[in-house]
């Protein structure tokens, strides 16, 4: 017997908090009251990134920059109502799943075609999927975890594949509503992976690359007669957009300037010095908070003074998380009060274990025997209590965020020193756990970000052994096809990984996106990642 799931996701997923917008309600950039009149078709919109996109491949897409973009080109087989967290259909209509969450059969959309005109089938599916095994954990990590004991796809028929795995992957049907797992033509999947991220992938989506200039631009047409659009969209048929234009504007006072002289239609990263600019010029600033793993640092347990557990647990109480927000980012920012965001189905609140204690955080040190220094760091059997955190500017934050942390750690007795590096050096380094510590976030709208950050078997930047109740906890999880029994599983997760001190969160990752007022229905998918699919332009 099969369990059918048309509109419903076996594993959990559990509400996600509703955006807030500081100077709009709401997850899109149509002001309160403001009547615009019927959404039109036609225009360019000008959007200003605060980062260069790494790579035009979907599935290989990490970074929410790029995310931005190679979301639009490519459809997914499900999609995730980003208020409800359901499970919906894309390019899959229906969908069923066997009793011990092994087998997914997908039934696919007839007449959908990729933008060079071949047909959409079965066939696609399997090889998306192999594409990605084969892209593997180094290139593409999320994707890759998504598909753990992959055994293959079989085309049942032109249009039903059946995707099956050797263990229980309650997961992958929320996993099917990813970019990284987006459907792309045999053109695309059957190219190494270096080419893959040269902007000549090819989708079914609504829109297609017409230029990509690497680490400068990118541009998008609208895909003419699209049809088969995702049950979330508002509307059906083509995109209102005739193109998408995407520059890279580091600097955020450049974008904002930008935005309020109508050079740029939307931007990314707005801060929060910006908004009175912003608001003058009648735009509009909106956020959603990232599901997944918040901001924090990942420690290699293998190196150093992190080495020793003891220095990893007295890490949690020495950060003022609060002080980071307020000082550093603004009101659209929460503090981190766990391993998981508080949208993310799943969450538990450690805030009370995260309170900012330096008394305790000295305590701890103090009676495991790390003693000041003349100059007030710590030392041990002639070891200092210092170490290097590897970060990139993938968030516009990211520097002065660790900047006040090492202000703060230092008033405890801990050196932190900052190793910025590039993204492609970052991601080498981060991939052969070449570093002492690591700063980042991982967004994903479901608890088995775990698995994929913290399993033995996943990425294991802690470089760890084996932690039998934690371990067990992300392998319970994914076979637990009963929603209850699944948020167990991921709370223990998440206990099991501040016990080992495996991870030091500080800030949960918003997006705060400056939009127009000309620009209207911007929104944000499940995953924090904008959906430009019902965006218009008035005025135009």
């Amino acid at each position: 017997m099969v369990i059918r799931t048309r509109h419903r996701i076996l594993a959990l997923v559990g509400a996600l908090a509703a955006t807030s917008a500081l100077a709009a309600c709401g997850s899109d950039s149509s002001a309160p009251g403001d009547d615009a009149g019927p959404p039109r078709p036609g225009g360019t919109l000008r959007y200003g990134l605060s980062q260069a996109p790494t790579c035009s491949d979907p599935a290989q897409a990490g970074t929410n920059q790029t995310l931005y973009v190679t979301r639009q080109i490519v459809d997914s087989l499900t999609d995730q109502d980003p208020r409800t967290g359901e499970i919906r259909p894309w390019l899959a209509r229906s969908w069923e799943i066997s009793p011990d969450a092994k087998v997914f059969t997908f039934h696919l959309a007839d007449g959908v075609t990729f933008s060079d005109g071949t047909p959409l089938t079965a066939e696609s599916v399997r090889n998306t999927f192999d594409s990605v095994q084969r892209l593997g954990g180094a290139k593409a990590p999320l994707g890759a975890s998504y598909l753990t004991n992959y055994v293959g796809t079989t085309a049942v028929d032109r249009l039903t594949a059946r995707v099956e795995f050797s263990k229980p992957n309650a997961q992958f049907l929320q996993a099917s509503s990813t970019t990284q797992l987006g459907i792309l033509a045999d053109a695309t999947t059957a190219q190494p992976a270096e080419q893959r991220c040269l902007g000549d992938n090819i989708g079914t989506g609504p829109f297609t690359y017409a230029a990509w200039r690497q680490d400068q631009s990118a541009k998008l047409a609208k895909r003419a007669g699209y049809r088969w659009g995702s049950a979330v969209f508002a509307h059906q048929g083509e995109a209102y957009l005739d193109g998408i234009e995407f520059t890279v504007v580091p600097e955020s006072g450049v974008r904002t300037g930008s935005l309020v002289s109508g050079q740029l239609d939307a931007i990314s990263d707005a801060l929060p010095q910006d908004l009175p600019q912003l608001e003058a010029a009648g735009a509009r600033l909106l956020t959603t908070v990232n599901p997944g793993v918040p901001f924090g640092f990942q420690a290699n347990v293998t190196r150093g003074p992190l080495r020793d557990p003891v220095v990893r647990q007295a890490l949690l109480p020495a950060i003022d998380r609060k002080q980071l927000v307020d000082t550093v980012l603004g009101p659209q920012f929460n503090p981190a009060s766990g391993p998981l965001s508080s949208t993310t189905p799943g969450y538990q609140d450690f805030s009370a274990r995260l309170a900012y204690d330096p008394a305790k955080a000295k305590g701890v040190l103090d009676q495991a025997g790390w003693a000041p220094g003349a100059d007030g760091i710590r030392a041990k059997n002639g070891e200092r209590l210092s170490f290097s955190v590897l970060f990139s500017q993938a968030f516009a934050g990211n520097q002065a965020i660790l900047e006040l942390t090492q202000q703060q750690l230092r008033q405890v007795g801990v050196e932190l020193k900052l190793d910025l590096v590039s993204t492609p050096d970052y991601t080498a380094r981060q991939n052969a756990k070449d570093f002492d510590i690591t700063y980042y976030n991982t967004t994903r709208a479901d608890g088995d970000i775990l698995r994929a950050v913290f399993g033995v078997d996943g990425r294991n930047l802690n470089a760890r052994d084996r932690i039998p109740a934690l371990d067990d906890a992300l392998e319970g999880q994914l076979g637990a096809a009963d929603s209850t029994a699944r948020t167990a599983f991921v709370r223990t997760a998440q206990q099991q990984v501040l016990d080992a001190g495996l991870w030091i969160p500080t800030i949960e990752l918003s997006q705060a996106i400056g939009a127009a007022a000309n620009t209207r229905d911007l929104k944000f998918e499940a995953s924090a990642r904008l959906q430009f699919f019902d965006t218009w332009l008035s005025g135009h």
